[in-house]
Formats: structure tokens, C-alpha cells, sequence
């Protein structure tokens, strides 16, 4: 698999794109889940309730958001996968935080939750065929393809696991 093309996403997900390394979008997708395990288990329960600054998320709602992305971007990978050109609606990344229930649910919970949600999207993907990787739908009135999004689910998990080390981890 070859990395999306650069009129396959909106330009503002190239920072997502271009934070995965290789190629392999599968074996990347793969071996976060591992990385995902190691990464958080050092933080206690009390850490993960840490905010760095007043109105920032704390470190389950960063996951939490990602768990909640990955669910909806994996619905747009399966729209598109299936040549729907319906156009599909953006989401409120803060109303979801908001309204979600993180800071009752335990990180390990989450941690769970994250490779539940990563092992049956990894089970659609590695399901496409050659063609439905291309295919190319329109979500938050923006052209995107299916191996776009794959990429941008890779980058995006590595994106808010570096803000986690960076800012919530000092």
C-alpha cells in the first residue's frame, strides 16, 4: 500500500500523514496496539485525571477522544470503502468530550477499549480490496479517501500520545 496522495485529504491532516513512517499502514496499525499497552502502563489512575492547564482535557479525555475518532473516522473508512457518496457530517470533537464519561471509566478500561476498537477496524481494513483503499467519499464537506483515513488514524493516535509526553508527563 502507497501513501495517500496528497488530493486524497484535506490539507489539514497532512501533520496526522506525515507522523507515520512507514508505508505498511496495516503493520503500523498493528503494532500501535502494543505501543498503546506500554505507553500507559505507567500512568497511574491518579495521573490520568491530570490536567496541564485549566480547560485542557485530562489524559483519559485525550484518549477517550481518540477512542471516539477512531470510531468515527473507521465509519467513514467503511461508507467510503463501499463507493457511498453520501456526504458524511464532521463532529464536535469538545461536545464529545464533554458529554462523554472518561473521568469515570478507568485508563486500563480505556486502554481496553482502544485495542477492542483498533482490532475490528484492523479486521475491515484488512478486508478491502486493492480498489476500496482508493475509493474517495466526502466527510465534513471534505474530499477524503480510504487509505487517508487508515493514515490519518495511525498519526492521530501519535499525534495525542506526543502531547500526552510533552505536556501532561513532566
Amino acid at each position: 500500500m502507497n501513501r495517500p496522495n496528497e488530493n486524497e485529504y484535506p490539507v489539514y491532516y497532512s501533520n496526522y500523514i506525515n507522523l507515520v513512517e512507514d508505508d505498511d499502514i496495516i503493520s503500523v496499525l498493528e503494532n500501535q496496539i502494543d505501543f498503546v499497552k506500554k505507553f500507559f502502563i505507567n500512568i497511574s489512575e491518579e495521573k490520568s485525571n491530570f490536567r496541564y492547564a485549566e480547560g485542557k482535557w485530562t489524559i483519559k479525555e485525550v484518549f477517550g477522544h481518540v477512542i471516539d475518532t477512531e470510531r468515527i473516522f473507521a465509519y467513514r473508512a467503511l461508507r467510503i470503502s463501499r463507493n457511498d457518496k453520501t456526504p458524511l457530517p464532521g463532529y464536535d470533537q469538545d461536545l464529545f468530550v464533554k458529554n462523554s464519561n472518561f473521568k469515570n471509566v478507568s485508563l486500563q478500561n480505556l486502554v481496553d477499549e482502544f485495542i477492542s476498537v483498533r482490532k475490528s477496524n484492523l479486521k475491515m481494513f484488512k478486508n478491502f480490496s486493492s480498489e476500496m483503499w482508493l475509493n474517495i467519499g466526502t466527510a465534513n464537506e471534505k474530499l477524503i479517501s480510504v487509505r487517508a483515513i487508515a493514515f490519518i488514524l495511525a498519526g492521530h493516535l501519535l499525534h495525542h500520545l506526543k502531547v500526552i509526553e510533552q505536556k501532561y508527563m513532566k
